[in-house]
């Protein structure tokens, strides 16, 4: 059966920049939500050192939590070839932290859609970037786990490969046990795309999933996909409480369960605190002991 991990939406800020949150901190209050695990990601950590994360790893473990998944978000498509070979380095590393915390799946991304940055350059870098990586995952046992995503938080541009033609291009490139795909239902409304034939598209190969729900305060889908240059999410974009947005649970869920899946499901949600992770919690709890 799935088990449930939670991301700190509403708390990203606080962890990474003002740092007015401690990981510790964090990771007590995700205790109190009844859920499996907590998705990491590089910003909440003090440092990478061995005797840090050895911390992290014990304070978890005193929580009754694991820590399944990094929420890496490599940036390939950048022309500079040195800034690429910087981003592989990282991305290695991330997969050693998510091994030292007994993980098992760690995120990786295309890059950012840069205007000079041609198709065929954008996805042959990824994949090169891709694979590079995959001796250490295989030799820390961790899975990589690409999402069809929209923008990390704290980039300027959108993912070059929203589109799901660009995104079906780069995964179907790389053929390893080491590599799969993180589905997110929500990052397909954005891309203007039906979630639901987003998963049929790449059911067998879904390793994780990011479960949130979305809706727009103005605007369309397509406003989101305009490369504005703004740093962070666009702003007529919104998280909700899972089960009140656009996502259909019942036929995710059961298209999942007809493929076997059992892996992760993380929360992305929470934007506004507690109270609204507590409802997502809930609500996929019974989703879940329904479909699975």
């Amino acid at each position: 059966m799935p088990r449930l991990s939670v991301f700190p939406k509403c708390y990203m800020d606080a962890l990474c920049v003002t740092r007015t949150m401690t990981l510790f901190e964090w990771i007590d209050l995700a205790a109190t939500l009844g859920v499996d695990g907590v998705e990491m990601y590089p910003g909440f950590f003090e440092s990478f050192e061995p005797a840090y994360l050895a911390r992290v790893a014990a304070h978890l473990e005193r929580a009754g939590l694991q820590a399944p998944m990094m929420c890496a978000s490599p940036d390939f498509t950048q022309p500079d070839a040195e800034a690429r070979r910087a981003e592989v380095e990282r991305e290695r590393r991330m997969i050693e932290v998510t091994a030292a915390l007994g993980g098992r799946y760690c995120r990786v991304l295309s890059g950012q859609r840069r205007d000079e940055v041609s198709r065929a350059d954008g996805v042959r870098w990824t994949v090169e970037c891709i694979e590079s990586v995959l001796d250490t995952a295989e030799s820390r046992g961790v899975v990589l786990n690409m999402e069809n995503h929209y923008k990390d938080g704290y980039w300027r541009h959108p993912e070059f490969a929203q589109a799901l033609d660009v995104f079906l291009e780069v995964i179907g490139r790389i053929d390893s046990p080491w590599f799969g795909v993180n589905y997110d239902p929500s990052n397909a409304i954005v891309a203007g795309d039906d979630p639901l034939a987003v998963l049929a598209a790449v059911k067998e190969r879904v390793v994780t999933m990011h479960a949130s729900d979305r809706y727009l305060t103005s605007g369309t889908t397509f406003d989101l996909k305009q490369q504005d240059g703004s740093v962070g999410y666009a702003r007529n974009l919104k998280h909700g409480v899972i089960g009140k947005g656009l996502n259909d649970y019942d036929a995710i869920f059961s298209t999942l369960r007809a493929q076997g899946f059992d892996g992760w499901v993380s929360i992305e949600d929470g934007e506004n605190g507690m109270d609204e992770l507590r409802e997502s919690v809930a609500f996929l709890r019974a989703k879940i002991a329904q479909h699975f």
